[in-house]
């Protein structure tokens, strides 16, 4: 595995640290994959994002990982709109840093899930066939925490995803805007196929499977998948020790499996 660390210059969102994954041996068209780290919209880090980011450039994409934690200091849509920056100057770098034939996908972990799923439905709107994929992994979609999943939560969790929830949105106004919380976007159709992860421990699961189910009945092709052994999800994906998780190598497998699916991975 080679990675190292760049500041990418996005005209729109200025320099950005980034970090790029790439196995070798890589597909002469790898997909190119934006990936955004998880943090409940707290904090989080490049360093945090690795574990996710390693799998799937195992699972053959370039990745190029993105820290958008300044702009997170700032009320949505100033961390979307950032994400989005980023993505349109990757589409234009695409040759460059994959191939011309590499697909381009987001892919995301809770806070960072959220955002993919933001963005899949922005580039839907406002770079149509653009993006060719969405990786979502317990991604934070629903600002009202009231599934059954979400309230097995300690107390003490609940609030800090509360609390996440609340600098994210600024606002209770924003918290039904489809960008800001796809989990109450009514028009789904017509949006990049979709990967979608989760755990049976995994406060998400709830809300992860029902926008997978929504997905479907819109017309979009979800591939999903149930960890079902204890994941300790989300926390786990920053664990930033040398111990590797029992669930990584299925992850990676379905992150492969979905490369080949939406074609990223055969031409």
């Amino acid at each position: 595995m080679n990675w190292r660390e760049e500041i990418l210059d996005c005209d729109a969102a200025g320099p950005v640290p980034v970090r790029i994954y790439k196995c070798s041996g890589a597909h002469p068209a790898p997909p190119l994959v934006l990936h955004l780290h998880g943090g409940r919209f707290l904090g989080g880090s490049l360093a945090g994002g690795e574990r996710i980011a390693f799998q799937l450039a195992r699972a053959g994409a370039i990745v190029v990982s993105a820290d958008y934690t300044v702009a997170n200091e700032k009320p949505f849509p100033s961390a979307l709109r950032f994400a989005f920056a980023v993505l349109t100057s990757l589409r234009q770098r695409c040759a460059k840093l994959a191939g011309r034939k590499s697909f381009l996908l987001v892919a995301g972990e809770e806070a960072g899930g959220n955002l993919a799923a933001g963005l899949a439905l922005m580039a839907r709107d406002q770079l149509p066939s653009a993006l060719q994929g969405q990786i979502l992994l317990s991604p934070m979609l629903d600002p009202y925490m009231a599934t059954v999943s979400f309230r097995e939560e300690t107390f003490s969790d609940q609030c800090r995803w509360a609390e996440g929830w609340n600098r994210y949105l600024g606002s209770s106004a924003r918290a039904c805007h489809p960008y800001a919380a796809p989990a109450y976007c009514q028009r789904l159709a017509g949006v990049a196929p979709a990967l979608v992860i989760t755990a049976q421990d995994d406060p998400m699961h709830d809300e992860s499977l029902d926008y997978a189910r929504r997905l479907r009945e819109a017309g979009v092709a979800v591939r999903q998948h149930i960890l079902t052994s204890r994941t300790g999800w989300p926390a786990s994906y920053a664990d930033c020790t040398d111990v590797k998780r029992d669930w990584e190598e299925t992850v990676c497998g379905e992150f492969a499996a979905f490369f080949h699916e939406v074609g990223a991975l055969s031409h």
